[in-house]
């Protein structure tokens, strides 16, 4: 076998290989004694039939199944002799064997672009506290009363009002014919959360239990119904019962049926401590994107047009979820899915761009994902959506979803390792005026929280 490597770009190779009539030979007779073994010959017992009868029967399959584990045993080989890692498909070019005869195939892929990984060591980035303040606890506890409440009927005779729940049957009109799709009867409404239209909920306000009422209403043009989107129509409802919520007091008994927890004290521990991990997160998340992209800012480099275009695919599919899950679709967003799909375009580059950068740094320390780190990240993947773990693994072998899985992981090792190296500091305290705290010019200095962090063969502190 002779190859030679073609640069077609800073991120695309081409490969024309030649494989010569011996080996084309080897191929065909190992594949031949593979069906000569496998299958019975009307007239031979299995395995004594001769290769040519063998060849000539399942000349097709035989041809076909030679071409393509040579094709795909030597791309293996090339690729490991070159060290090259392809980040597209790779594309072959290539006809069938033919016995006697050479046989030539190329293929191509896109690769990483090469360029000079800049020094990460202690750069400073701003990372905030993680605080809770004691409304937003409060508010929590809230809830918690709110879903341990009970329910029961005023007493006295007034109208509905905010916080009240109340029972309507209610159906838009247009031109004294009810509109298909806004309807119900008995549906209970707690007023004032935001659950109707405005006008809906304001017209609601003014009738007792057992009167009817009714108001114009104007939809939004972005109505999870599109056939009602921008339509003003006249909404009617019979107004049947108003509720109150009788909260409980914030006890002990209370706390342990809200989370089993031992204590209202134990309670405010725990989401005191959600908040706190939810938020130390986040803000780390932050700071690694502020070093992420004050590291690319010093980089330039093309992206191979294939990963662009498969992460601008992603973030449809994305959108597309998100909007499903509010009732929508992308049509009701008022733009072609082509036009959509290509406002996709810088987000999807400065992702990439990200992703290619973090692989650099990854190579560059050499960082390594080992299979069980896979099999724990797969068994995460498998339960966030409830699938069989086995199944899911299959399905990411048999689609070649392993390597862009294991990229993941190692572009996670190399963010958190430049997050190791950083100088974290605390940003400057804000005024209510202008943000910065003017009065002691010290407060306005970044605070540092640590040393940057030791190297790997240095001692820790």
């Amino acid at each position: 076998m002779d190859y030679k490597v073609e640069e077609t770009s800073p991120v695309t190779r081409k490969i024309n290989v030649t494989v010569g009539t011996e080996e084309v030979g080897a191929a065909l007779s190992a594949a031949v004694a593979i069906y000569k073994a496998r299958y019975e010959i009307k007239g031979f017992r299995r395995g004594k039939a001769p290769s040519s009868v063998v060849e000539s029967k399942f000349h097709g399959q035989i041809y076909s199944e030679a071409t393509s584990d040579l094709i795909n045993y030597q791309i293996n080989e090339i690729l490991g002799t070159l060290g090259l890692m392809p980040l597209s498909r790779i594309d072959v070019d290539a006809g069938t064997l033919v016995r006697g005869e050479e046989f030539t195939y190329s293929i191509g892929f896109e690769i990483a672009p090469d360029f000079e990984v800049p020094d990460y060591e202690g750069l400073e980035v701003e990372l905030e506290k993680a605080e809770v303040k004691d409304e937003e606890v409060r508010e929590v506890e809230q809830r918690i009363l709110v879903n341990a409440a009970t329910v029961k009927p005023i007493e006295e005779d007034r109208k509905a009002q905010d916080g009240d729940i109340v029972t309507v049957t209610f159906g838009a009109y247009k031109d004294d014919k009810i509109f298909e799709g806004i309807q119900a009867e008995n549906f209970e409404l707690t007023l004032g959360e935001k659950q109707a239209l405005p006008e809906f909920e304001t017209m609601l306000k003014t009738l007792k239990a057992g009167e009817k009422g009714e108001c114009e209403v104007t939809f939004p043009a972005d109505f999870l119904n599109p056939a009602m989107a921008g339509q003003t129509l006249t909404m009617r409802a019979t107004l049947h019962a108003i509720k109150v919520r009788i909260l409980p007091e914030l006890t002990d008994d209370v706390a342990k049926r809200a989370g089993g927890f031992e204590s209202v004290e134990k309670m405010r521990e725990a989401i005191v401590q959600s908040y706190l991990t939810s938020r130390q997160q986040l803000n780390k998340s932050l700071a690694q994107k502020k070093l992420l992209d004050m590291l690319v800012a010093k980089t330039d480099f093309p992206l191979p047009p294939s990963l662009v275009e498969n992460r601008m695919d992603r973030l449809m599919v994305d959108l597309e979820h998100r909007l499903d899950r509010q009732g929508k679709g992308l049509q009701t967003l008022g733009k072609p899915l082509e036009e959509l799909r290509e406002g996709m375009r810088p987000q999807a580059e400065e992702a990439v761009r990200g992703e290619i950068f973090l692989l650099a740094v990854a190579k560059k320390a050499k960082l390594e994902v080992k299979p069980e780190e896979i099999d724990v990240a797969l068994t995460q993947i498998a339960r966030q959506n409830r699938q069989d773990l086995l199944s899911l693994k299959q399905y990411y072998e048999e689609n070649n979803l392993i390597f862009p899985l294991k990229d993941r992981l190692l572009a996670d090792k190399a963010i958190e390792l430049i997050f190791e190296r950083a100088s974290k500091v605390e940003p400057a305290p804000k005024s209510a005026e202008d943000g910065e705290d003017k009065d002691d010019e010290a407060a306005a200095k970044p605070k540092k929280t640590r040393a940057k962090a030791p190297k790997a063969d240095e001692p820790k502190e």
